[in-house]
């Protein structure tokens, strides 16, 4: 299919790439780039050739937030339907069996910071900013603040949400809001290959562990290990980890039939 606002396109090693391309706009997420990238990321979870999914934005940021563009002249409820426009592609990630990597540089910020944290994993520049930064000119960041929480915890979310200051790559993987930082030239290569890394793993294991993730992360205690062990037990008995075992025995490569 295709897109105005983005580019999805399949990448060699079983690499799915949108790239955020609105880049005169600093990528901020638009009613018709929200939809797309929605579309774009519910295609690739059945694209039998992606095994990963890696999101980048066009030009000097990655996403500095909404659109206030779209601001104007609109009622409760047509405020309310299009946030939840803007906030879908964040909602579908943890419901995506594929995992999703954040490829960040430059800026990041409202709902672009909600999109790097909604993100399974992050890698990043050395030279990014990311802030709940709608406080600042009046608004909030009620929706991005969701899965920020869940990355750096009540108080740190609090106080970004409501002071809306910016934080640096050192500070983000201090909090752990991405896993890793690259120089700025090195990104493009360096988060590849974190992608294609991931995409060697057997995809059954992988969509099984993240499925079960996020599935159980609001139970009790107890009753998450319960689930944990069921999908863990069901996975034992597929043929890939059949095959992972053998290969590991065998000393090859294994070969994965996804099932």
């Amino acid at each position: 299919m295709a897109y105005n606002t983005i580019i999805a396109q399949t990448l060699d090693g079983h690499v799915g790439c949108v790239t955020l391309n609105r880049a005169e706009a600093m990528n901020t997420f638009s009613s018709q780039m929200a939809e797309e990238l929605y579309d774009a990321l519910k295609g690739f979870e059945i694209a039998p050739d992606v095994r990963v999914i890696l999101i980048k934005g066009a030009g000097r940021a990655f996403c500095a937030g909404i659109d206030v563009n779209e601001l104007k002249g609109k009622t409760t409820n047509q405020y309310r339907e299009w946030i939840e426009k803007m906030e879908a592609p964040l909602v579908l990630i943890s419901k995506l069996k594929t995992p999703v990597i954040a490829q960040v540089q430059g800026v990041a910020a409202a709902n672009g910071m909600g999109l790097v944290a909604a993100s399974d994993l992050a890698i990043a520049a050395d030279n990014i900013k990311m802030g709940l930064t709608a406080i600042n000119v009046g608004l909030n960041c009620v929706g991005p603040v969701i899965p920020v929480a869940r990355c750096v915890g009540q108080k740190k979310a609090l106080e970004l949400l409501l002071y809306g200051e910016l934080v640096t790559a050192d500070q983000g993987l201090e909090l752990g809001l991405i896993n890793r930082v690259v120089p700025r030239e090195d990104l493009d290569e360096a988060a590849l290959a974190w992608a294609r890394d991931l995409a060697k793993k057997s995809p059954l294991a992988v969509k099984i562990a993240k499925s079960a993730f996020y599935a159980s992360r609001d139970m009790p205690y107890e009753a998450q290990f319960a689930y944990m062990n069921e999908a863990f037990a069901r996975l034992c008995d597929t043929s890939d980890a059949k095959e992972g075992v053998a290969a590991f025995f065998e000393k090859r490569p294994p070969v994965w039939q996804e099932k």
